[in-house]
């Protein structure tokens, strides 16, 4: 295809532009995106209240809940922007290095 003049791109017709590519778009669900966490919050089920703040606010959906109450973490989604641990009034959220944290 040729290319019409740059400085002339207004007077494109629709054929004229160039192509690109979109990806198909995805959720979280489907792509693993934990491994971008420099930071990693850490509940303490003891403390948690159920108050469900932290998972109002998570900007990820990671917090984990069953029968209306916290579960834990999911890690695998979870990006450490520490948002939860930020709005957690009760302490049951701890804001930790990534480097820092039991594997298991």
């Amino acid at each position: 295809m040729n290319m019409p003049e740059l400085d002339r791109f207004d007077e494109w017709a629709p054929e004229e532009f160039p192509k690109g590519y979109l990806c198909n778009a995805g959720t979280s669900v489907e792509y693993i995106t934990g491994g971008w966490r420099s930071m990693r919050p850490v509940w303490n089920a003891e403390a948690c209240t159920n108050c469900m703040m932290c998972w109002v606010v998570c900007p990820d959906s990671s917090i984990m809940v069953a029968d209306e109450a916290m579960t834990g973490i999911d890690y695998d989604h979870c990006k450490g922007c520490g948002v939860c641990v930020h709005e957690c009034r009760f302490n049951a959220l701890e804001f930790i290095r990534e480097d820092e944290a039991e594997v298991a």
